[in-house]
């Protein structure tokens, strides 16, 4: 067989591209196979969904903000993944057979267990062209309210990410609306997570002729991954699902039932690299005491 040709990069893009800083929190579910082989056939019909435990197929949402440097300056990106856990075809004798707690914590060194997109919702028109065009991501607009874990505000490791809908206007601006489509929640205080060394993930998508792509992402430190399905750990996550009748709610509601338990989570957040720290009194000022 000859090799295969490199897909394209159009312009204006260029590969890798390079995140300045990256925070994600993604939930996972186990969840009955069968719903989620149909969704997989309708969107990546060259993929299978990989099955764990009890023969369960593992369903994401992964919520990502970053940070991208660019020559004329930078940019801030939101985006949430629906993604079902598969693998191409064709590979299936190149698996090995693993647990949910084993593929969580990156023993799959083939890497072909991969995350198929199913919808990406995202707050950065110039991102959603990227997506589609370079990985064939069945990305559109959204916007984002969220309270995340960080330095620069109070002690926790609650994540909360409120997805409404959105659309981009013809001067490429995202035009925010009031609709929303989902709430995700994951409560992971007190909880101790496990180095997860999970990366490169492949991203897999299905391009507009019908060819399977697939395209690895790189992350420079491991994730800490925490098992939600310990005694204790059951009510840390709650999904909401607003827009039941829309593509992504629908999809949700097909393989996600209300109130199902989550297997795990799983966050990754750059460390700092700077610090502006607080101000003194570099000498004997009047009036101070």
């Amino acid at each position: 067989m000859s090799p295969l040709p490199l897909p394209p990069v159009p312009e204006p893009f260029q590969l890798p591209f390079h995140y300045g800083a990256l925070h994600q929190v993604g939930v996972d579910w186990l969840v009955d196979p069968d719903p989620v082989r149909a969704l997989l056939s309708k969107y990546h019909p060259d993929l299978t969904a990989a099955t764990f435990d009890d023969g369960r197929a593992l369903v994401s949402l992964n919520y990502q903000l970053y940070f991208a440097q660019y020559a004329f300056g930078g940019g801030v990106t939101q985006e949430i993944e629906f993604n079902v856990i598969a693998f191409p075809t064709a590979e299936a004798d190149r698996l090995p057979r693993l647990t949910y707690a084993e593929y969580a914590r990156g023993w799959d060194q083939t890497k072909l267990l991969g995350i198929a997109r199913l919808h990406v919702v995202c707050d950065n028109p110039f991102a959603i062209r990227a997506g589609r065009e370079l990985y064939a991501e069945p990305k559109y607009p959204g916007w984002f309210e969220v309270d995340l874990p960080s330095l620069n505000g109070p002690e926790g490791r609650t994540w909360t990410v409120r997805c409404k809908a959105a659309e981009v206007g013809p001067d490429e601006s995202l035009a925010k609306g009031t609709a929303p489509l989902l709430d995700l929640t994951a409560r992971l205080d007190g909880l101790t997570a496990v180095a997860a060394n999970s990366a490169p993930v492949t991203g897999y998508g299905t391009d507009r002729e019908g060819r399977l792509l697939a395209g690895p992402m790189n992350v420079y430190q491991p994730y800490g991954w925490y098992d939600l399905s310990a005694p204790g750990h059951s009510g840390r996550t709650l999904l909401a699902v607003h827009a039941p009748d829309g593509d992504l709610g629908r999809d949700l509601r097909t393989v996600l039932p209300d109130g199902a338990p989550a297997a795990g989570a799983w966050t990754f957040q750059s460390a700092p690299v700077a610090a502006h720290n607080r101000p003194y009194y570099p000498g004997r000022v009047t009036g101070v005491r």
